[in-house]
């Protein structure tokens, strides 16, 4: 039963694990490099080519400046869920994360006394970015709990802790906006660095950081063992349950630092911070070439992704298409995106 089957699969992914470390040549390490990561290029140019046709405004650098700017807290939410869905699982959750972090963080630091909003005061103000990414550890290290040692569907599992977050956040912030946001929360969100968003620096450096992990360290490249079969990752000797737990825990840190900047950029966070931004999310990365299945895609990838999204909107906004047309032009990309999938890659999806 397990004797013609495990074996092979266990080498395969030893082969895997070891091919990008070190020794490789760089003949070798190119070989890594799949030209399909690079599809959603030509497609960026175009729809600048059309943005430029639509309006001569979109090619100006406050507009394009205002799309990277909008891409920044969108794109950790995709690189949370990026990771996610390699190693084979999936957090629905991350868009409750984004809003309801911010408001644990702030509800201890600010003030009892507080006109619009009553915390508890019981932090110090320098400790918000902290408790911030903390409170997004601690929600995907539960969601890991639910999936791993509970054995509950994930998909189910984030689904509830979805609505049950949004349903703490509502009820912490009585549905009101938090308008008194720490200066270190504001300077994050807001501040400049080298002429561009020190938000949209600190994403590129953190893809940059994800992809490297991925591409060449052993644990990187785990994932895609675990998320490709992980009976045979466990055969090779890979400790699963305990990579995908931190997984889990790393998309919630980046969900929560995420909302850092969403909240810094604009100054508050709202009582629906977050709402409906996994559907975003799963386009961008659908889109950007990530598997459903587990086991596939790259970080830069993603990026083309959350970059083709962002500028599809602006294209929109700038040619006056009313705004209520975004989420069905999201979801006909999400299905044009994986009927090419499927047809591309000649595998059945579930």
């Amino acid at each position: 039963m397990t004797g013609t089957v495990r074996p092979p699969a266990a080498e395969d992914i030893e082969s895997a694990l070891k091919g990008p470390l070190a020794g490789d040549s760089p003949l070798n390490r190119l070989k890594l490099i799949r030209w399909s990561d690079f599809s959603l290029v030509p497609v960026i140019l175009v729809l600048m080519v059309i943005g430029f046709i639509v309006s001569p405004v979109f090619l100006s650098s406050e507009n394009l400046i205002n799309v990277v700017q909008q891409s920044s807290e969108l794109s950790l939410l995709v690189l949370a869920q990026a990771f996610i869905l390699i190693c084979g699982r999936m957090d629905l959750s991350l868009e409750s994360t984004i809003g309801i972090a911010p408001v644990i963080a702030l509800w201890l630091v600010l003030p009892a006394g507080g006109d619009r909003f009553a915390g508890l005061g019981v932090m110090p103000a320098w400790t918000a970015i902290p408790l911030c990414l903390l409170a997004g550890v601690a929600i995907g290290a539960f969601n890991g709990f639910l999936m791993l040692k509970l054995r509950v569907n994930g998909f189910i599992a984030t689904l509830g802790m979805l609505m049950m977050l949004r349903g703490l956040h509502i009820g912490i912030t009585e549905g009101k906006s938090i308008i008194d946001v720490p200066a270190s929360f504001s300077y994050l969100g807001k501040a400049a660095w080298l002429g561009a968003p020190a938000a949209v620096w600190i994403c590129l450096a953190l893809f940059a950081v994800g992809g490297a992990a991925l591409a060449w360290t052993r644990h990187g490249r785990s994932l895609y063992a675990i998320g490709g079969n992980p009976e045979a990752a466990r055969a090779a000797g890979i400790r699963v349950d305990r990579i995908t737990w931190i997984v889990l825990a790393i998309g919630g840190l980046l969900a929560a630092f995420a909302g850092i900047l969403y909240t810094g950029h604009y100054g508050s966070v709202g009582a629906s911070q977050g709402k409906d931004m996994i559907f975003d999310v799963m386009a961008a990365a659908v889109i950007g070439g990530i598997g459903l299945k587990g086991g596939r895609g790259t970080i830069f990838g993603a990026l083309t992704g959350v970059l083709t999204l962002r500028l599809v909107v602006n294209v929109m906004t700038l040619a006056g298409v009313p705004g209520q047309w975004e989420k069905f032009l999201n979801g006909a990309i999400i299905i044009i995106a994986l009927a090419a999938s499927r047809y591309a890659s000649r595998e059945e999806q579930d």
